[in-house]
């Protein structure tokens, strides 16, 4: 017997504009979408005075399982971003093990399938020595391929020039690239180090992952992925200068080279390295407030095309080490959209921009089957957003298994009420309904 829920009197947000609907979910799908729909056996939230946005599409999450799971785990990331409004996520491979073939990539997908509360994706991870296994990675049911073009994951940094070319002249999907110049950033580091020994201070970090560190390696990928005209996206920009090299001359579908900008570098700049120290160390660094002005400005422009998190969990003990023995990132999928809406109440954004940026173009970008929009026929992944209830991120209100937040201490005007995965109330007002769990996302490449 099919089940059905009816969400009525929604401020529905969806593909540029805001209208009051109503939204008849039957199983898994949208059914209806209309004015002053009814329905005999529906479920009926009443969404007065709310927004109804589709699920945030996170194309960038580090969920460090399996391997590193004393600092987060599928099912607890998951769940963490199912209340903040994520619906969708794609995972990075840089898991122990790294994630370099065939078997250990279906392994994750085991994993997700098993434990994930929202919908899910893994990237494959390439290598200097994998390019034979990369390449058998099925387009159909793969997000994409990660290349970590500088210095963030050790073993699996790729900077053998003829593996480069290689990569992205066979490669049949897209290819998603970490960019940071590893010679600079070792040279910028032996610096420091004279100068500082072993007490290097945070505010340094931004001048050893520097601009130039990032600007050498993403326009020499740029260059490369135009060269052998490789579908490529280039990850969390956080440099004004790395924005001249993108294009918003024609539309998302058609374009080859794409970028994101990340939540902490809109949010953060160097200024905050001061009272937030290791708690807002990310690779690339947190810059400038100019860089941070330049980041939003290009996003808002539409040179840069998605918006992510780059949620990456360490744990407190981890974090609380000097400069050379802490951890790069922080956990930020439960704050991601409550933070851009911060950035909306503020004046800086519309809301039908936060959508586009977090749920339409993540589906354009990546090709994903039947989600990223509120239509009839798709997935019914959608959020209730409540911009009438304040609350203060604290550690105890904090979901991930690490049990903290670089947002500890902000005030937020907007509240995530209820969350639908696939047709799924996975949460509604802080409670959790596990009894379904997410699916595989698919991806629409001829």
């Amino acid at each position: 017997m099919s089940k059905y829920t009816l969400i009525k009197n929604a401020k529905l947000v969806n593909e540029g504009t805001m209208l009051a609907h109503d939204v008849l979910i039957k199983d898994q799908m949208i059914e209806k979408i209309g004015y002053d729909l009814s329905h005999d056996t529906a479920t009926v939230i009443d969404a007065e005075g709310k927004f109804l946005l589709p699920g945030v599409i996170d194309d960038q999450v580090h969920f460090r399982e399996p391997g590193l799971t004393h600092k987060a785990e599928i099912y607890t990331e998951s769940r963490a971003a199912v209340a903040g409004g994520i619906t969708s996520f794609m995972e990075m491979p840089n898991t122990v093990p790294n994630t370099l073939t065939q078997e250990l990539l279906q392994d994750k997908y085991d994993i997700g399938a098993e434990k994930s509360l929202a919908n899910y994706s893994f990237f494959m991870g390439a290598s200097n020595d994998n390019l034979e296994e990369v390449l058998k990675t099925n387009r159909r049911d793969v997000c994409g391929i990660k290349v970590f073009m500088g210095s963030s994951t050790g073993n699996m940094l790729v900077d053998d020039e003829e593996t480069l070319n290689d990569l992205f002249s066979r490669a049949e999907m897209l290819v998603a690239a970490h960019c940071e110049d590893e010679g600079t950033i070792r040279k910028n580091m032996e610096i420091y180090k004279e100068r500082y020994g072993d007490d290097i201070p945070f505010t340094a970090h931004p001048l050893i992952r520097s601009e130039d560190a990032c600007y050498i390696s993403s326009s020499k990928a740029v260059a490369l992925a135009k060269k052998n005209g490789t579908k490529f996206h280039v990850l969390h920009i956080s440099t004004g200068k790395e924005t001249e090299l993108f294009d918003n001359s024609v539309p998302l579908k058609d374009k080859l080279v794409t970028s994101e900008a990340c939540i902490h570098h809109m949010w953060f700049s160097d200024e905050d390295y001061v009272t937030k120290g290791g708690n807002i160390k990310w690779n690339p660094a947190v810059k400038t407030a100019y860089d941070r002005d330049m980041v939003f400005q290009a996003m808002l422009d539409d040179k840069i095309d998605v918006i992510a998190t780059d949620h990456a969990p360490h744990t407190m003990e981890e974090k609380n080490n000097g400069y050379l023995n802490c951890p790069s990132g922080g956990p930020l999928v439960q704050h991601a959209l409550p933070a851009m809406m911060e950035h909306y109440l503020n004046g800086k954004i519309s809301i039908e921009r936060i959508v586009e940026k977090m749920s339409h173009n993540p589906a354009i970008l990546f090709e994903i089957e039947k989600r990223g929009y509120i239509r009839e026929g798709y997935y019914a992944d959608l959020v209730l957003v409540d911009t009438t209830d304040h609350w203060v991120v604290n550690k105890g209100n904090v979901l991930s298994k690490c049990g903290w937040s670089p947002f500890e201490g902000q005030k937020l005007r907007s509240k995530i009420t209820h969350t639908f995965v696939s047709g799924h109330l996975a949460y509604q007002e802080g409670a959790f309904d596990e009894s379904q769990l997410g699916k595989r996302l698919l991806f629409d490449r001829k």
